[in-house]
Order: structure tokens, then sequence, then C-alpha cells
């Protein structure tokens, strides 16, 4: 009898990742002849085309290990690695590869990298050890009612945060300035409270970070936000342009979050602001899984290590290097809006990587490069149907398209090329949309 393929098991994705996950796939084939079997709520055909078997089973509901067990049967055994590969599968994910006798992450403390109001409560009980370490801890508070943004926004001083403890993409997060309007605040985040909601202070400090990799393996990407009331991320750049202290001060606070949340082998994104001194950290959100807006597509082109090929060996037990080679160039995932509030199908919009190129050409001329000094990696559309996106985005959905760009030029600053390839692209979606047919504008 033949010997069967071992089986490599992914738990949970979002949309976003089907091209990682198809990835993974084919380097878990291609290096361990490994079969890829997903593990996914209500799963469409395109699952089917990116594994080899596809259980259909809810990381967040009470019964999820035990569905699974019972669905697998037997071919449990078959299970020779898995990954948990989304923020909803984080805790019941790891409690399923436990069960399953595989090397994980820390199951037990893994709530705290799904949900921000228990983050914020683990974190406060180590308050003592992180205070000399110069990690700065906000004031925070469950909300469940109006009433409770009205008292916490009377003890604050400055402006404050509102966000629902269990979501991703930047969605229902609201800023309320000194004397903000507490009644709006809420019912924008009113639709997440079962899920939880929570308040608390705004971070000042004005430079954010990411803490991202994998097992002991680290490095630092720096994040661009939106100003104003929707401090949507706009961009992530990487190398993070830092000294030898701040990187130290990061790295300080994201070991510390990787301990309160139970990460010890698999990856990380740790969400980090740091002070304009470079001594104080203060940490937004942990997260165990690889960071989005493809950070690990940045540093495979910035560092050449493919972190997703990494992470496969690791699961296998296989070799995996604990620092990433030099950079030999910057790269930035760079998202793009639209020129005013509008209701569009970014499907009618037509061929995206023309439309990244001309913008390229364009931000090329304006900073004097030559054009084969911007390398674009890849681009896609923000998918989703026909629907209302804003001028000033509030979310992830209020863009239309991103595009991951390599900069090989090093007398011109990234940040200028993510601010003029931004300007450009809105010039060159309204004159491919000049004649109406495809756009509609709010009323």
């Amino acid at each position: 009898m033949p010997l069967q393929a071992p089986v490599l098991l992914i738990v949970d994705y979002n949309l976003s990742r089907i091209g990682d996950v198809l990835h993974l796939r084919d380097y878990a084939l291609q290096q361990w002849g490994a079969q890829t079997w997903l593990i996914r709520a209500n799963p469409q055909d395109h699952d089917q085309t990116i594994s080899d078997r596809v259980i259909d089973a809810d990381p967040l509901h009470p019964d999820f290990v035990s569905r699974v067990l019972d669905h697998l049967g037997e071919d449990a055994s078959r299970i020779s690695a898995g990954m948990v590969f989304s923020d909803n599968a984080v805790a019941s994910g790891a409690a399923l590869l436990e069960r399953l006798g595989l090397p994980v992450d820390d199951a037990a403390l893994a709530l705290g990298a799904f949900d921000k109001l228990a983050y914020r409560i683990a974190e406060d009980r180590i308050r003592p050890q992180l205070h000399p370490l110069g990690v700065t801890l906000p004031d925070f508070v469950r909300i469940d009612c109006l009433n409770d943004v009205r008292n916490f926004a009377v003890r604050q001083e400055g402006s404050f945060v509102i966000k629902p403890a269990c979501e991703g993409n930047n969605r229902g997060v609201v800023v309320v300035s000194p004397g903000g309007d507490c009644e709006q605040a809420f019912e924008e985040v009113k639709p997440y409270l079962d899920g939880g909601v929570l308040a608390e202070a705004f971070l000042t400090f004005t430079r954010e970070y990411s803490y991202d990799g994998l097992g002991k393996l680290w490095f630092v990407t720096e994040k661009v936000s939106a100003s104003g009331r929707y401090p949507v991320e706009v961009a992530q750049i990487l190398p993070a342009r830092i000294t030898e202290q701040e990187r130290q001060a990061i790295r300080n606070a994201g070991e510390q979050v990787n301990r309160l949340v139970g990460q010890r082998i698999g990856p990380f994104h740790n969400e980090i602001k740091l002070s304009d001194s470079g001594y104080q950290t203060a940490v937004i959100e942990p997260n165990r899984r690889p960071g989005g807006m493809k950070i690990w597509t940045l540093a495979h082109a910035v560092h050449g290590l493919d972190l997703y090929a990494a992470w496969v060996d690791s699961v296998f037990a296989g070799p995996v290097p604990d620092m990433l080679p030099a950079a030999t160039c910057s790269a930035a995932t760079v998202m793009f809006g639209v020129p005013r509030d509008v209701t569009i199908d970014v499907t009618e919009l037509g061929d995206i990587e023309a439309l990244v190129h001309q913008t390229l050409a364009l931000a090329a001329q304006q900073l004097k490069l030559a054009q084969q000094d911007i390398v674009l990696l890849e681009t896609a559309w923000v998918a989703g149907e026909t629907r209302l996106i804003h001028a000033t985005p509030r979310d992830n959905s209020d863009f239309v398209a991103h595009a991951c760009v390599a900069l090989h030029d090093s007398s011109v600053d990234i940040r200028d090329l993510v601010r003029v390839l931004r300007e450009q692209w809105l010039l060159v979606l309204e004159r491919n949309l000049s004649s109406g047919l495809l756009l509609k504008v709010a009323s």
C-alpha cells in the first residue's frame, strides 16, 4: 500500500489572503510533498481551487474544535503540520492544533491577540514590568452604553479612541476630540457592541510601526496613516527609517507583547507607536499572524527571504533563519482611493496594472526618477460589490486598489514616493472615468 502524502492544515484565512494561501499550498507540495487542507466557514468555490480538501467549520463557534475533530475522524492522523492564518481562529485554531499534537503558539493566551480589550487587561496586569522598558499604557474602559462614552470623555484631557474589540482593517475606529460628539461616536460603534467595544486614551505619539516576524526572526515596518477622525492605514514602508535606539525600543515593546499573547514559534505583527524622543513606546494592538498590507511581500522584495516559505518550513520542523539578510532596496504597499465620494464597482474599472503603470510613470517624472527605479511588485483591486466609497477613507473598504512597489534609488525618500503615487493615482483615475459612465457621484 503506497504511503499517503503528509498534510498541512491551514486554519482559516481572510479573503485578501487567497494568493498567500495558494503560495503556501504550492510551497508545501514542492518542498515537503504535502497536501494542503483548509478549514473555512461556508467555503466557496475558490477555496477548493487553493487547497486539496476543505472542511466547513466556523472558528468562532464554541464547539469548533470538537466539530473539526469529528469531521476529520481517522484522517486526523495524516496531519503533519498546521498553521493558524486568521484573527478569528487565533484562539480556537491554536486549541485545535494542540489537540492534534502539533507545535503551535499557546492557545490559552491567544485571546489577547484577538480581543483588544482582553489585551489591555492583560497588559495592565504587568504595568510595573512595562514602565521600566519605556512602554506607556493608555487609560481604557469597556463601552456598553452611551453613558460609558460620556463618563470616559469627562476624565480625558485629550482625544480618545473608540473601537471594536474584535474587528480588523480599521473598521469602526473613531477618534473623539476634546468636546467632541460622544453620541455620534457611539452610534458609529453601536453595531459592534455584541463583540465588545472599548474606549482608550489617544496615543499621542505621532510615529507608528509594527514589530513583525516569525519565531525568533524579527524586523520593523513603518506605517503611514491618515490624520483626522479616521486614522486609516494608507501605506506600509520597509525598511523602517529609525535609529538603532528606536529599533531597540520597538523590539523591547514587541517582545513583551509576544510574551503576553503566547507567541513563541509562529508569526506576529504587533502595532506600536513611538515617541519623538525615541525612548517611549505604546502598543496599539497585537496580532499572531503575518502583517496585512502585504508586509511579508515587502520583506521578500527588500531582504530576499520568502517568509511564507519559512513559515511552512517551521511547522514541518525544518530549519528557519533567525534574522533577515541585509536590505537591497526599499519598498511600500500603497493604498489608492477616489477623488470624491462615489458609488462604484471596481470590477468595471478595467486593467488595474495599466492604470498603476500610468501612475508610476507620472510619479517617476515628478520625482525625476528613471522608470526602472520603481518596480511594481503586485497590484490588485480591493474587491467588493458596488458600494459607496468615501474620498476621505473611514476604513479599508474606502480604497479601490493597492500596489506594492520597490524603490531602487536611495536618493529618494520612499515616503515622498508614497505621497506622489497616491496623488497621481487620483488624477489617473479621474481621467479614466471622466466620461461618467462608470462613476456615480454620491448624493
